[in-house]
């Protein structure tokens, strides 16, 4: 089953994106027991990191542990005019067309020897920038679209008038100023209009190493009033920290009282904003985590392992990771009737550890 796993790093020159970008994939992204696979020089793949999968293979003692992984697109950056072909505009518009989520990179930092294209630090503004030529895009995009469909909703189409209705409203929202994913349609009708503005988009602050609280407060809302998530890092430091590895680098954490790094938190913060959840499988031989939309029903996960799981999928035994975790092992799990079997309608959960069973 085909998954929406790519997050394109977009925002304003000198942000820190590339800075971010390189310290995700690079030898030591992350932490030193997740490992990553470089695609091309601006495509990484990068491991989510997830303590439970620990957890899992300190009880199953497997021969390998596989995490389960998101690829991150940096995006050449943008400047004011891109929608009009200023810059690297269109090369800009065009890689964000193929993605499925969006990490917007926001400076929060000031630095003197690192130029702000638009003359000082202000997120506010800088969202609105790069919010407003994606918007101006969509809008071309639609005016576009409502020449093909219009003719054939005068003709009596009725899938055309339908689509007519939805293009008023995106084109109603858009000019008073509000992105398509923020208007209240079905996503499953905007899929169906290939807007920018529509996919889901985390916002990530990039702040110094020594942030003022009423910035990092101010960004945070910002983001929260655009229906968005956010992180909040310091894109210096967690570049120090991605170039070490064992002891060193957990000891530099922990001298900056850090349990996890900001890289790890964008991470799983971008796995979840894609709407992706881990299930897992448990054995001697492999301890998985897979990759699975939220909502997806038992056949559909057993389908990531092999399409021949999903076509004839029988059932699946399931428990929860916080029971195998409380009690140790499936025996005892089995003991106290904590292993359940499900059928096709069930809801595979965050967390759940399914074994399926299938006819061949």
């Amino acid at each position: 089953m085909p998954l929406p796993m790519e997050i394109g790093i977009v925002g304003l020159p000198n942000v820190g994106k590339s800075t971010i970008f390189n310290a995700l994939t690079s030898g030591n992204a992350a932490a030193s027991n997740y490992p990553f696979t470089t695609i091309e020089p601006n495509v990484g793949v990068v491991a989510v990191p997830d303590p439970r999968l620990g957890r899992l293979t300190q009880l199953a003692r497997p021969k390998k542990t596989i995490p389960a992984s998101c690829r991150f697109v940096d995006i050449a950056g943008l400047v004011k005019g891109a929608a009009q072909g200023e810059g690297l505009g269109n090369k800009f518009l065009a890689n964000i067309r193929e993605v499925d989520a969006v990490l917007h990179m926001v400076r929060l930092f000031k630095d003197p020897e690192v130029v702000h294209t638009m003359g000082g630090v202000d997120h506010q503004r800088d969202i609105e920038v790069i919010e407003t030529e994606l918007m101006l895009a969509d809008l071309d995009s639609l005016a576009k679209q409502y020449d093909k469909v219009s003719g054939k909703a005068k003709s009596g189409d009725k899938a055309a008038r339908e689509a007519l209705v939805v293009l008023d409203a995106l084109k109603n929202g858009l000019e008073a100023g509000k992105p398509a994913r923020a208007l209240g349609l079905d996503p499953k009708v905007l899929k169906d209009f290939f807007l920018l503005t529509a996919k889901p988009v985390l916002y990530v602050g990039n702040t110094d190493e020594t942030p003022d609280p009423a910035v990092i407060a101010d960004f945070k809302a910002h983001a929260e009033s655009r229906g968005s998530p956010s992180v909040v890092i310091c894109g210096k430091l967690e570049s120090e920290i991605a170039q070490l590895s064992g002891e060193d680098r957990e000891m530099f954490m922990k001298d900056l009282g850090m349990e996890t790094s900001g890289l790890e938190k964008v991470i799983v913060a971008a796995y979840q904003t894609l709407g992706l959840r881990s299930y897992f499988t448990c054995g001697e031989i492999e301890v998985r985590a897979w990759t699975i939309p939220v909502g997806a029903k038992a056949p559909q996960a057993a389908g990531v392992i092999h399409t021949d799981f999903e076509k004839g999928f029988i059932k699946a035994d399931v428990y929860s990771f916080e029971d195998i975790d409380k009690y140790g092992s499936e025996a005892a799990l089995r003991e106290k009737g904590l292993i359940r079997s499900e059928g096709k309608d069930y809801t595979v959960q965050d967390g759940d550890v399914c074994h399926f069973k299938f006819a061949n």
